[in-house]
Parts: structure tokens; C-alpha cells; sequence
């Protein structure tokens, strides 16, 4: 199996390093510092074929001090690389995998989609993130702050694999409708995994003005025998300097098997343009919230137990972003807990500063 997975993996790197390498060679940017050795000219007809996959990634590693105890750390939290194209017209494709996912590697997407050209109405067959909530809904490089709010991390961070559609009303409100069903097994444990009872998700979101966005979104999860049911509902606005959010999430536990569980997430941020290198400098803060937690899964006595404490927490910080589609950015936040007197910590989550450099690609 580790010979297998050693094949695979350098099959991967070396589709993606020739990839990028075409890709990189052909939109060097102007102000690039890097001085290419001359090379012939490619003829006025040349292109990429059709099927040429795009390549993306992104790379994320910090550093983060427990400033209650003194104890720090380096980490590299994502190390994401992705392929997506298009085979033959209105059939798109993406697959993506993380080789450092909190230390383990992890297929995140792989799935199909039918992009049907005239009709505002997409279908995909595969694995993908599950149509829900906004904040859980951003990858690591369209996050604005190094960790992620408990909403997006507990509430809304699900990938599984089933059939999803979204229609799109176009207007003066734009108003994009998306759903699903999915298995509840997620894309290594499949094969046979058979169930009666799919998992499934809604969402709904419009903007108006090109600047407010409204979200309702509503997920069913299984992830034992023990339904979950969320409802999510969000709003943002959005002008380019300024960016307000707040969502708010319910989860309740079929039967009462534990306690509904309330999640809460707002932050604003201020980005300040500059026209050098260093293409902007962001300040934000966020207050984020949790209810006592259960994963949904049953301990030794068949009842489920908290597995997350309740808790508060205070986020304030600085990114600087150098470059735009292709940038590297660096996050600076502090992070401050607040938890009941008798609460178990787990040991991740104390006050912290912590400095995370984010390479998108």
C-alpha cells in the first residue's frame, strides 16, 4: 500500500510540476524579478490543448506560541495541489488533494461537473464540499484569518461524495440555489458503505447591490447513528476595502441525544490597497463563539459526550498580501479564549499568537 501510495504521489508531482511549469513560463508577471533565459518565440498558432489541466495549490506553515504556558511550535497546516479542466465541452473536472492536512494527507475533491452552455444550471458527480454556510465554504488561501472560526470548523466543514446541482436566477438580485445528496461515508470509505438514509444539504444566497450577500443554507448529517440536523444563516458586505460578516448556526441532535449546540461568527476587516509589491495591508477582528459540542459520536456506554468545551474567543490581526491571483500572504493575529472556570481545554486551543505564511498558486 505505501509502495502504491509513493507511485501515486510522484505521478501527481510530476503532472503538476510540468503543468505549472507551462503555465508559469507562459504569464510571468512584469514586475517579476526573475530574469528568464531567452528562448524562441512560440508560432503565432500555438496553444494549450483543450484537455491541458489548470494547476493550483496552496502551501500554509506557521509558527504559534501558547502565550499561557510558553510553549510554541512550527507547523505546515495545508499542502494543497490541485487539477481542473475541461475534457470535451460542457464536462469539467477537478481533482484535489492535501498532503498536509493536520499532518495527513487527504483527497478533498474529485468529481465531475455537467456546465451546460446557455443554462444557468450546473450538476456534479463526485466527490466535493457540501453546499453550506459561508465561511466553511472558503479554502485556506481565501481565508482571512490563519485558523478558521469555530462555525466553519465544527458546524459547516464537510466533504462527502453524492450529487449536487445549482441553478442560478440572474437579475437584479442574483439568486443561486444549491443541493445535494451525499452518502455520509466520505470518499475513503465507499466501497461498501450502503445506506437507506442520505445525507443532504440546501442552500440559498443572494446579493444585491454587488456588495450585500444573504445566506441561508440547511445540512442533515449522520456521522454515526445519530442524525444532525443544521440550519445556518449568514450575511456580508463586501466593496472591496471593507468586508463585514456575521453568521450564526443551530445544530441539533435527533431525539435530544445531546443538547443543541449555537455557533457564531462575525468579523470585519479593512484592506488598505498599495500600488508596490506589497499589494495591500489588512486589518481585522473577530469575535467567534460554541456551545459544549458533541462529534456525534457515541462513547463506550452507546451516549454522546462533549468533545468540544463552550467557549468564546477574540481575534484581532494583520495580513500583507504581495501579488493578486498568484500572491503570498502574511497573517499576524492574536487569539484570546475565554472558557467556564471548570472547563477541560484541549491543548491546541489556548491564547495565541500566531504568524502563518500563505502561498497561493
Amino acid at each position: 500500500m505505501q509502495s502504491f501510495m509513493n507511485f501515486a504521489m510522484k505521478k501527481i508531482f510530476v503532472a503538476a510540476f510540468v503543468a505549472l511549469s507551462v503555465q508559469t513560463a507562459a504569464a510571468l508577471p512584469a514586475d517579476s524579478s526573475v530574469v528568464a533565459a531567452p528562448v524562441s518565440a512560440p508560432s503565432a498558432g500555438f496553444q494549450l490543448p483543450e484537455w491541458f489541466p489548470t494547476v493550483n495549490g496552496t502551501i500554509r506553515a506557521n509558527y504559534e506560541l501558547d502565550t499561557d504556558n510558553g510553549a510554541s511550535h512550527f507547523r505546515v497546516r495545508n499542502a494543497r495541489v490541485s487539477l481542473s479542466g475541461t475534457v470535451v465541452p460542457e464536462f469539467e473536472y477537478k481533482a484535489e488533494i492535501d498532503l498536509c492536512d493536520e499532518g495527513k494527507i487527504k483527497m478533498l475533491d474529485a468529481y465531475v461537473r455537467y456546465v451546460p452552455v446557455g443554462v444557468p444550471v450546473t450538476a456534479t458527480i463526485g466527490q466535493m464540499r457540501v453546499p453550506f454556510t459561508i465561511d466553511a465554504h472558503r479554502g485556506p488561501h481565501q481565508q482571512y484569518f490563519a485558523n478558521r472560526s469555530f462555525l466553519a470548523k465544527y458546524g459547516g466543514n464537510v466533504r462527502d461524495v453524492g450529487l449536487a446541482a445549482q441553478y442560478t436566477v440572474k437579475g437584479n438580485v442574483p439568486l443561486t440555489l444549491e443541493g445535494g445528496v451525499f452518502n455520509g461515508s466520505g470518499l475513503t470509505n465507499q466501497k461498501d458503505y450502503w445506506t437507506k438514509t442520505f445525507n443532504f444539504s440546501f442552500k440559498a444566497t443572494a446579493r444585491f447591490a454587488k456588495v450585500f450577500t444573504l445566506e441561508a443554507s440547511c445540512q442533515k448529517s449522520r456521522p454515526e447513528d445519530i442524525s444532525i440536523m443544521m440550519w445556518d444563516a449568514g450575511a456580508a458586505y463586501d466593496d472591496g476595502f471593507w468586508h463585514v460578516e456575521a453568521e450564526y448556526l443551530r445544530k441539533n441532535y435527533v431525539r435530544g441525544a445531546f443538547d443543541g449546540v449555537n455557533l457564531f461568527n462575525s468579523f470585519v476587516s479593512r484592506k488598505f490597497p498599495l500600488r508596490r509589491k506589497l499589494t495591500s495591508i489588512a486589518a481585522l477582528c473577530r469575535y467567534d463563539f460554541m456551545d459544549s459540542h458533541s462529534d456525534g459520536i457515541k462513547n463506550a456506554d452507546g451516549v454522546l459526550t462533549e468533545t468540544q468545551p463552550q467557549r468564546h474567543r477574540l481575534t484581532v490581526g494583520s495580513t500583507l498580501a504581495f501579488g493578486a491571483a498568484r500572491r503570498v500572504e502574511l497573517r499576524v493575529n492574536y487569539e484570546k479564549y475565554f472558557y467556564h472556570k471548570d472547563a477541560v481545554i484541549p491543548v491546541s486551543d489556548h491564547d495565541k499568537l500566531v504568524m502563518e505564511v500563505m502561498c497561493r498558486f
